[in-house]
């Protein structure tokens, strides 16, 4: 798969309709960076940009973002609710897919450069980029803000990492890096009281607040230096503003690392830590993207919180996390434009064939079309075996008589939730590998050298052809596995539901491995040839034992005999 990076960079303009959208057109002019998020912000004035795409296409589209930017934004006429230090304020590159932070690093560096020499502003890098520990954090970079920055470029400690040191007036400076995946996030609460808000970011935020004694006065240390009281969340940087636009007060945060503070986190801190002033969170904002994980995550801790199954499809666990964190309150939370692998993918969880209804997808089947065939339907029947095992699950867990086994229930009903998905997508990616191979049967062949390339491109595609149902079977096993427990500890009520989840991937598995083996016949490598047939062979072998095994407690509990003469 190619390598994909986002870079997000903000600008100090959140009002001008034209600005924002001369700068959108400067990104978009370049092919291949795409453009999937545009974030305004009136009072904030500051937008902020979502960009993706491979390395060099993205790095060029925010180089031509940050050029018109410096035309557009003079920085002496600017302010804002938000920190600011330049008309690029902060451009950040995020690892997305196939991609290191020691490539991000590389790219920030090498548009720092260029944006010192070509536009001759002042950068500075931060976070993995960082050229000294001191840099590290952005908010010590932006110290003091655009107004404070003629005298600190000034400072031998503070000159800029690329481009003169010294003020420019029109632009600032500008922060370069590369960095996990950032999520801004705000909360809102029922004030308009800026400091209130603030008092919630004090508590909450990594940095804390200084120590103060009864008297209000600061808590020193014997050195007199004032000691500082660690705020609750690790990761996170907070302050508290008024928003004019909203009518209200929001702790505004930056989630540094969502896997060590998650959105669900730093909500109900920020709700507690309210409540101890008299205060209600009435709900949130997402500002730019958040990743799929993330929403994922939220949606099962809610469940939880209730003592629900969350063992329950995507869409199911995004809704709650949506209604749990107060997303529609503002504005409406689209799951298809906020979440960035759907906005990677077109706003579709998965590919056309899946999107199909059933009685299309059965009529495209059935035409002379070779794709989609006998691979999408192994897949499709792994896809209703997972489901069937996940419903089964899902229909223990809540009842009373099967509260010893509640935890195993959810926990298998939330993993075959995944195989389903798994399978799903598998569903479109065999149809995709075949119609890819047909392709490589059209390549040129008039010379030596084509007819080479040709050989080469075919036996690649016929590898990656008989790769995908070989996943197909491997995953066919471990839902019969699952499904067998199911059919033994679950709702004895739904196990003929089980049964036919083991016989739906056992159809998944020797379709499968039919075409696994009819892909192979094809492939002139001897040696990957034998390995994947071994693998094959070995897994079918496991699999029908397996199902023996899982469709004897279906048949001994419905008093089935005599069918295995």
């Amino acid at each position: 798969m190619n390598k994909v990076v986002e870079c997000v960079p903000n600008f100090s303009e959140g009002r001008d309709k034209a600005v924002i959208e001369k700068l959108a057109d400067a990104i978009r002019s370049v092919e291949g960076a795409e453009l999937l998020d545009v974030d305004p912000g009136a009072d904030t004035n500051r937008t902020v940009f979502t960009i993706v795409g491979a390395p060099e296409n993205v790095s060029e589209a925010a180089f031509q973002a940050i050029a018109t930017a410096a035309k557009l934004i003079d920085m002496s006429k600017h302010s804002g609710a938000h920190a600011r230090m330049g008309a690029t304020d902060v451009c950040p590159f995020v690892p997305v897919r196939n991609m290191t932070m020691d490539e991000c690093v590389e790219l920030a560096r090498a548009l720092g450069k260029r944006v010192g020499d070509a536009l001759e502003i002042p950068v500075y890098l931060y976070e993995y980029a960082a050229s000294t520990p001191k840099r590290r954090n952005l908010a010590k970079i932006r110290a003091g803000e655009y107004e404070g920055l003629a005298e600190k470029i000034k400072k031998p400690e503070w000159k800029p990492d690329f481009g003169p040191a010294q003020f420019n007036a029109r632009s600032g400076a500008t922060v370069i890096g590369a960095r996990k995946f950032l999520i801004a996030y705000n909360v809102n609460i029922n004030s308009r009281n800026q400091r209130l808000a603030h008092n919630i970011a004090l508590d909450v935020r990594e940095r804390g607040r200084w120590l103060r004694d009864d008297n209000h006065k600061f808590v020193r240390d014997d050195n007199g230096e004032r000691i500082r009281q660690e705020g609750l969340l690790k990761e996170c940087k907070a302050v508290g503003w008024y928003i004019e636009e909203y009518n209200r007060a929001q702790v505004s945060m930056n989630l540094t690392d969502f896997e060590v503070t998650p959105v669900h986190a730093a909500f109900d801190a920020c709700r507690k830590s309210a409540e101890s002033y008299g205060l209600r969170v009435t709900g949130s904002e997402l500002v730019g993207l958040i990743p799929l994980q993330a929403m994922l995550d939220a949606g099962r801790y809610y469940l939880k919180q209730q003592n629900q199954s969350t063992g329950v499809p995507e869409n199911v666990l995004i809704d709650i996390a949506i209604q749990s964190l107060g997303l529609n309150e503002i504005t409406p939370f689209v799951p298809e434009e906020k979440i960035i692998e759907y906005r990677l993918s077109g706003g579709k969880r998965f590919g056309k064939l899946v999107q199909m209804t059933c009685d299309g997808f059965a009529d495209e089947l059935s035409t002379d079309s070779p794709a989609p065939g006998g691979g999408s339907v192994a897949a499709l029947c792994g896809a209703l075996a997972a489901g069937l095992t996940a419903m089964v699950g899902n229909l223990t867990s809540d009842k009373r008589e099967y509260s010893e086994v509640k935890s195993q229930m959810i926990d298998i009903a939330d993993e075959a939730q995944k195989l389903k998905d798994a399978f799903l997508a598998d569903v479109d990616r065999d149809t995709d590998a075949f119609n890819e191979l047909m392709d490589c049967f059209s390549l040129p062949k008039d010379t030596d050298e084509q007819a080479e390339t040709r050989r080469n491109a075919i036996t690649e595609a016929t590898k990656k052809a008989a790769l995908i149902p070989l996943d197909v079977l491997k995953r066919s096993l471990r839902t019969i596995e699952i499904a067998e427990i199911m059919a033994q500890r679950g709702n004895q009520n739904s196990i003929s539901d089980a049964g036919v989840g083991v016989l739906s991937a056992l159809c998944a598995a020797e379709g499968a491995f039919l075409n696994v083996m009819i892909n192979i016949a094809d492939v002139d490598d001897k040696q990957w040839v034998e390995k994947t047939r071994t693998i094959a062979v070995e897994t079918v072998y496991k699999v029908r034992k397996a199902a023996d095994k899982a469709l004897q407690p279906v048949h001994k509990a419905l008093n089935i005999r005599g069918v295995h003469k």
